[in-house]
């Protein structure tokens, strides 16, 4: 399988990442994607950028070396009005809304019932995209099949995370919930991603361990969303606008690293 989007990836923004925008651009061409996402985590995360930073992202290039960038956000869980750690005056602005667990934001408790409620909530919301990480049963379990039936009603990607398989990551001790959930996701027909999860240049793209499980678990290239930037753009352009998609304009580096 040769995936050419995504869905995934942080900049030095989000506190505990250390690449730019522009250097994830200048890797994505070099690996040979079409499309990333740059989802910084919502301002719930300890080190995050605050509600300005994701206002302003219209000004990042929209194609940046030949790699279609969408502008996004990795949003926390919140009992708020939109379901999660930004207005829904800015979601509505982003191309590309993913939501996810993350420690010190309110959920640590590992209370499954709420936990759940508090998804369902976000995938609710008409600007969610994609649920990250969903298998990551050891911090913050989710109740499974409640959870893919919503994604499937709301046409939410559920996401396989390629990091939740390596020996170093956090979510290493449920990475088979991680599993479970693709399987699930693929037998109830509801969107699914392979994405990197990439905190460092070097890892936007890389996607291996989880393109392994897919394998096993008999997940075509055809059931994957981010398999090219036409079929992502498809899908999400079907589920409501994207206002701000081509503001940033086309832009290329020269390979100097100044757009």
């Amino acid at each position: 399988m040769r995936l050419r989007a995504d869905l995934h990836t942080h900049t030095l923004a989000s506190g505990h990442a250390y690449s730019t925008a522009t250097e994830l651009a200048v890797a994505s061409a070099d690996a040979g994607l079409e499309l990333i996402a740059i989802t910084d985590h919502g301002p719930a995360c300890p080190g995050a950028p605050e509600q300005w930073y994701f206002w302003n992202l219209k000004v990042l290039p929209s194609v940046l070396n030949g790699v279609r960038i969408l502008k996004g956000v990795e949003a926390n869980p919140a009992e708020t009005e939109s379901g999660v750690d930004l207005p829904e005056s800015i979601l509505e602005q982003l191309d590309f809304v993913a939501v996810g667990f993350h420690p010190e934001t309110g959920f640590d408790q590992r209370d499954r019932e709420r936990n759940t409620e508090a998804i369902l909530r976000a995938i609710e919301s008409p600007y969610v995209d994609m649920i990250t990480h969903p298998g990551n049963d050891h911090e913050f379990p989710l109740r499974l099949d409640e959870v893919v039936a919503a994604a499937v009603r709301r046409g939410v990607i559920l996401e396989l995370n390629d990091h939740t398989f390596a020996p170093t990551s956090c979510r290493a001790a449920s990475n088979h919930r991680e599993r479970e959930f693709a399987e699930a996701a693929l037998a109830a027909g509801a969107p699914i991603a392979v994405n990197s999860d990439a905190h460092f240049a070097s890892q936007v793209g890389c996607v291996e361990a989880a393109l392994a499980v897919a394998a096993e678990i008999g997940l075509s290239e055809e059931r994957v969303i981010n398999r090219s930037a036409a079929a992502v753009l498809e899908h999400l352009l079907a589920r409501r606008p994207r206002p701000r998609l081509d503001h940033g304009g086309v832009w290329d580096t020269g390979r100097n690293g100044v757009a």
